[in-house]
């Protein structure tokens, strides 16, 4: 039986010939990623544990990106225990205040990310590295703690589901409306456990800020994985940023998939998800009257330089409506500073919205842009959770860019 490219990544890392669905095996890590909320959780299991090195210095990331700048003294403590962590075990990849961005577009940003790569993260989104045609995935705390000290993980390999992607989008159609369209399609618990491996001649009109998207919400149909293979797209993004070559590989052609779903890219439309669930998916033409509160435009989903000047493109010449907040996130400070040479900070400015450093922020209630009781909030963030944003009877949409910034000037869900 043929192997998936999923499998075929866990395979290679077990140091096996071949892996079947279902199978348990250990297998060597790349890279193990924590944040300053799950970070400080693992590093006092390896106190317990006494076990206080680390398999390689190389081959860990630490980024203080969701109370970062720190919000109050409870986080301030957090971030406190991983400096010291990273220092004592002379960390190479930790990232602070002035150097850290949003993890999950920092790190291939960084180039510490490669194709073939096997990557573990203490953060749920840690699957949006499939872009890469690595396999990466979000694990708890204690075994964020194992990984950093022993360098492997297992894993339970899972099957897969191939998602075909036909046509060309149009020029409002990003990544987000793809995910959006077949979390609505499938469900969130329609991948649980499940490889989602993106394929077909779809794939090559999508960018890589769209495959980065796609890949981060996996996780929100349930995905163990999502996963693009490598081409000239992820050649072109890799170019500069590592010298590292990683290990190109691809699905069998008698691999198994337990189903195929197919999206026509073109015969999409700007899709939004509903309160309380990514699933809950209707076309903007669907919504309705709906007013607003706040925009959020950013996160590790939606806060690539593409995202920003999709957004830019609605804002200019243009002003946020009259009650309406919006915000702003960069996700990287690379990605910050070409929004400012491009003049795009300008234009969000002069529109009235604000521009936030680097951070997780609102995405998980964290900061930046908390709602108050029944505000509802356009987000190109990930999820949208009761109390997820704030207040527990608040309503936050997930929406791409292109969306959120047109319902900023609206004041209501809608395009222009």
């Amino acid at each position: 039986m043929g192997m998936t490219l999923s499998q075929k990544i866990l395979a290679d890392k077990a140091g096996l010939e071949e892996v079947k669905p279902g199978q348990l095996v250990t297998a060597k890590l790349d890279l193990v990623l924590g944040n300053d909320i799950t970070s400080p959780v693992a590093i006092n299991e390896l106190n317990k544990a006494g076990k206080s090195g680390v398999f390689d210095k190389d081959k860990i990331a630490l980024v203080m990106d969701h109370f970062a700048p720190n919000k109050d003294i409870k986080s301030a403590q957090q971030c406190k225990k991983c400096r010291e962590f990273a220092a004592a075990q002379n960390i190479t990849h930790f990232y602070d205040v002035g150097e850290m961005g949003i993890e999950h577009a920092l790190l291939p940003e960084k180039g510490l990310v490669c194709p073939g790569d096997l990557v573990i993260g203490a953060d749920s989104h840690t699957c949006t590295y499939g872009a890469l045609g690595a396999f990466s995935t979000g694990v708890g705390s204690t075994d964020m703690a194992y990984g950093m000290h022993k360098g492997t993980a297992w894993f339970k390999v899972p099957s897969a589901i191939k998602v075909l992607l036909k046509g060309k989008k149009a020029a409002n159609i990003c990544g987000k409306d793809v995910i959006l369209h077949l979390i609505g399609k499938i469900g969130v618990c329609g991948a649980l456990y499940k490889s989602l491996e993106f394929v077909g001649d779809g794939c090559r009109n999508l960018d890589i800020d769209d495959r980065f998207t796609i890949c981060n919400m996996a996780i929100e149909a349930g995905a163990k994985n999502g996963i693009f293979a490598y081409d000239e797209i992820t050649a072109e993004y890799l170019n500069g940023r590592t010298s590292r070559k990683g290990k190109i590989h691809e699905a069998d052609k008698d691999a198994e998939y337990e189903q195929t779903v197919e999206i026509d890219l073109s015969a999409l439309t700007p899709t939004v998800a509903f309160p309380h669930l990514p699933e809950n998916t209707r076309t903007v033409d669907q919504a309705g009257d709906i007013k607003i509160d706040q925009v959020v435009i950013g996160s590790c989903t939606n806060g690539h330089i593409s995202d920003l000047r999709a957004a830019a493109n609605v804002f200019k010449g243009r002003k946020v409506a009259k009650g309406v907040r919006a915000i702003i996130i960069p996700a990287t400070n690379e990605i910050y500073l070409q929004a400012i040479k491009e003049g795009l900070a300008e234009i969000f400015i002069n529109a009235g919205a604000v521009i936030s450093t680097p951070t997780c922020g609102p995405c998980l209630g964290g900061h930046m842009g908390i709602l108050a009781e029944n505000e509802r909030c356009v987000a190109t963030t990930n999820r949208n959770f009761v109390g997820r944003m704030g207040h527990i009877t608040s309503e936050i949409y997930l929406a791409s860019p292109y969306v959120a910034a047109c319902s900023a000037v609206l004041g209501k869900i809608g395009v222009l």
